[in-house]
């Protein structure tokens, strides 16, 4: 059996249609039906059905496309052993991380490793948990920093979960903001006229900071979106929006002040890699860089 196909069958299995796989591999859907068609001759085996203008895994295609994420990462295993002679981790990690755990964790466990371990190769992706958790079950990435809070993607039992850190959602206004005035922890109540700026729709960031302003009984006017925090920071700095960011976002060089909530909101930033059989050295190299002890960077000035 051919692993690429063996791939393209697994991440049907995941992505669910022959168009979303296409999309993943950078293949037309033709393609892509063409490829598993010969996978069905390879197995002698009936692996897909159509059901109306869709196509499906048979039983035998389900069992197959599920053995065959271990088979893949068997196989990057015995290839990581031959290249590195079983004593050196060698090979490359795909490590997914969404953006504030870019700089303040992945790259100081990524420039370590690079002085550590000459033959590993870390490929860094930008990924936020509503992708990351697909991509690595899919196979598109091999461990990822992700948080246990995303309700709308449950982590689930196929996944082992390495607890990193915790990082408080704080209020971020500009300098000066009427809120600076007052002592303590703010309600978002207060906030209720207030422009703000969002995360993009349905990610993490936009999910959380709607649902905390309905809990606290205020539909936000939302004046701008920014997949990017440092765009979002540039925008409250000039006093045009205020907003709720995790902790780890707020950059120092941006003159913004943050507040603490009056309910607090913590979120917990996690490791995960596919459950099954244990991760191949490489893996658990970049795992263990992760767990280190390093100094998080301080929420933005007051």
């Amino acid at each position: 059996m051919n692993p690429w196909r063996l791939r393209l069958l697994s991440q049907l299995d995941t992505l669910g249609t022959v168009r979303a796989v296409a999309q993943a591999a950078s293949m037309s859907p033709s393609s892509v039906s063409q490829q598993l068609a010969v996978l069905e001759a390879e197995t002698r085996t009936r692996l897909l059905e159509r059901t109306g203008r869709r196509v499906r895994l048979t039983s035998a295609g389900v069992i197959l496309a599920r053995r065959a994420r271990a088979l893949l990462d068997h196989m990057e295993s015995v290839e990581e052993e031959l290249r590195g002679f079983g004593e050196e981790p060698a090979g490359l990690v795909r490590l997914g991380a969404f953006q504030s755990a870019i700089h303040t964790m992945a790259v100081p466990a990524v420039t370590r490793l690079a002085r550590e371990h000459p033959h590993l190769d870390v490929e860094l992706l930008q990924l936020e948990p509503h992708e990351s958790m697909p991509a690595l079950r899919g196979g598109d990435a091999d461990l990822i920093i992700t948080t246990t809070d995303f309700d709308e993607l449950p982590l689930g039992p196929d996944l082992d979960l390495v607890p990193l850190a915790t990082d408080p959602v704080l209020l971020v206004v500009p300098p000066g903001h009427p809120v600076t005035g007052r002592a303590g922890a703010v309600d978002l109540a207060a906030c209720a006229d207030e422009p703000w700026a969002f995360d993009m729709p349905q990610s993490y960031m936009a999910n959380l900071a709607r649902r905390l302003c309905r809990q606290a009984r205020f539909e936000p006017r939302v004046v701008c979106r920014f997949s990017n925090y440092m765009m979002t920071l540039q925008h409250v700095e000039a006093g045009l929006s205020i907003a709720l960011l995790p902790g780890l976002a707020v950059d120092r060089r941006y003159r913004v002040a943050t507040r603490e909530l009056a309910t607090p909101v913590t979120r917990t930033i996690t490791a995960a890699v596919r459950r099954g059989s244990p991760p191949r050295a490489a893996v658990r190299v970049v795992l263990d860089a992760l767990r280190r002890p390093q100094d998080l960077p301080l929420p933005g000035a007051e």
